[in-house]
């Protein structure tokens, strides 16, 4: 049985986030949302906020222990990139892409053994 959250066109890049999800996966629920209060990074707010999401909906949709979860998935995919031009010398502009992610969250039990 799993569980899931998925947050779509968060205004942070896929890259960014990566990093942070590479942190917490495979990792147990409450060890991964400690982890995340203590990462510094702009990314770990935002993801700390879908793990407990995933953590509800496996505890209240699918009666899940909350005791034995882990993160078995975490991944950031991209989202749209808003495109933005800066002025730059002698008349000319220069692209700015602002990455956005869609990022998903799994949750399952952990096996006994």
């Amino acid at each position: 049985m799993q569980a899931k959250a998925v947050l779509k066109t968060v205004r942070i890049a896929p890259r960014k986030a990566r990093l942070v999800l590479d942190l917490i996966r495979g990792k147990q629920v409450g060890e991964a949302v400690a982890i995340l209060k203590l990462t510094p990074k702009a990314a770990s707010p935002v993801i700390e906020k879908l793990l407990k999401s995933a953590l509800a909906n496996a505890e209240h949709n699918y009666e899940m222990d909350v005791n034995n979860l882990v993160v078995a998935q975490a991944y950031a995919n991209e989202g749209p990139t808003l495109k933005r031009f800066r002025p730059r010398a002698q008349g000319r502009a220069s692209a700015i892409n602002k990455r956005t992610s869609h990022i998903t969250i799994v949750l399952s039990e952990k096996k006994e053994g």
